[in-house]
């Protein structure tokens, strides 16, 4: 019976994950096309493709431009945000409920309202505008890195309320004696929060920067809902979304350009998790 509750999910992980990854790995070093069953050998020319391809390297570029700006900010930013709805003051329940709302809804639907506020004629542009602020619309939409931080602002939006309650369930394991012991010390809040929180949440922080690193790597909904199909910034997996397409596209540089995405991710954790360690020996 116990090797059975280790089959189960054995099985589950090889299926789905550990199979679809050598296949994807194998299609990479073919020229397979859409709906034509697997195709002959290439060896490395879908990769010398992408390597050779401009776009591939701009895509490149802006994903992890994306993660470098992104992942900092919502490694900190929640954990600040969390510090402050963690005081218990009158009211701070419907606080905590009303910001984490954002997190409960649709990325779709929230990008799609993004569009609507930022396009041209929409209202934002529109207040600046007819306020005599600027003398002709800011092009959010159309510019290649006004899209890509109006991209950024969205997921922070809709990021910071999830990570503050991961932040918060972490802050509720510090023990409560460690920061009257810092004070009795003559520590301030400042030297408390470096002193006392930040090496209590230091895993959590880890644990946020891995999912947001991956997140970010992986862009695709905010970038391609806000730019629409001939967006001016173009990020990894939308550059994946061209060549899978099924009538068009290319499955064997596809796979290939996902390939080069996969070791791209496991670079980042690795580093982090270099100096996660080099932290914690500080």
């Amino acid at each position: 019976m116990p090797l059975l509750w280790v089959a189960l999910p054995v099985t589950a992980i090889v299926a789905f994950y550990i199979v679809p990854f050598v296949y994807t790995v194998f299609t990479s070093f073919t020229d397979t096309l859409p709906l034509q069953g697997i195709g002959s050998f290439v060896a490395f020319d879908n990769y010398r493709t992408i390597f050779e391809d401009p776009e591939f390297w701009e895509a490149v570029a802006n994903s992890l431009l994306y993660a470098v700006i992104v992942v900092p900010l919502m490694v900190v930013l929640p954990l600040l945000l969390a510090l402050l709805v963690k005081q218990y003051v009158p009211g701070i329940g419907i606080f905590r409920s009303l910001y984490y709302i954002p997190a409960i809804c649709s990325l779709v639907v929230v990008s799609l309202a993004w569009t609507s506020m930022l396009q041209a004629q929409g209202p934002l542009n529109n207040l600046l505008v007819n306020s005599g602020i600027l003398n002709s619309p800011i092009p959010f939409l159309s510019n290649r890195w006004l899209l890509l931080f109006s991209a950024m602002i969205i997921t922070l939006w809709q990021g910071l309320p999830y990570y503050m309650v991961l932040y918060l369930a972490a802050l509720a394991n510090i023990d409560s004696s460690l920061y009257e012991a810092a004070q009795v010390d003559g520590a301030g809040p400042i030297r408390r929060f470096f002193s006392v929180t930040i090496p209590g949440v230091r895993i959590m922080m880890y644990l946020v920067g891995v999912l947001c690193t991956i997140g970010c790597l992986k862009i695709f909904t905010e970038v391609y809902l806000l730019g629409g199909a001939n967006s001016p910034a173009t990020t990894i997996t939308m550059y994946l979304r061209d060549y899978s397409d099924v009538t068009y596209g290319n499955i064997g540089i596809g796979a290939a350009a996902s390939v080069v995405l996969f070791f791209l991710t496991l670079g980042f954790l690795l580093a982090s998790r270099k100096l996660n360690k080099k932290a914690e020996e500080v």
